[in-house]
């Protein structure tokens, strides 16, 4: 099912889900990788985001602690601007983003302490758009 690629529509139906439980980025922990909500292989080696309690019953202690979040809009591989968009939005309130997309929506991993205002910037979007 192919997903939307009108910026305007996506702005204007954007809605945000937290996931449940926070979570964090690890470097060369590939025995969690099993454990992992997602993975990257980079030239580095494998990074993986897992819960917070996942990695500290493992031994690893997080640099940062995550919300998950979800934009509900099933945005097309080759929609664009919808990413740009929503870290524009962030880095104008100085809130770190980190982006992974799926096929049908784009998660983003933002700090725990600053997910209330993460999320209402984001869903801020539906009102000025279009």
């Amino acid at each position: 099912m192919p997903g939307e690629t009108d910026l305007t529509r996506m702005l204007q139906t954007i809605a945000v889900d937290r996931r449940p439980g926070t979570f964090c980025f690890l470097a060369g922990a590939v025995e969690l990788a099993a454990d992992a909500w997602a993975t990257v292989r980079e030239q580095e080696g494998l990074s993986v985001v897992v819960p917070v309690d996942v990695a500290r019953e493992h031994g690893f202690e997080p640099d940062l602690a995550l919300a998950w979040l979800t934009l509900r809009v099933h945005s097309s591989l080759e929609a664009v601007g919808l990413t740009a968009a929503v870290s524009r939005v962030l880095a104008d309130l100085g809130i770190p983003c980190n982006v992974i997309a799926g096929y049908y929506h784009d998660h983003l991993l933002v700090p725990a302490d600053r997910v209330s205002a993460a999320i209402a910037a984001i869903e801020s979007l539906s009102t000025t758009a279009g």
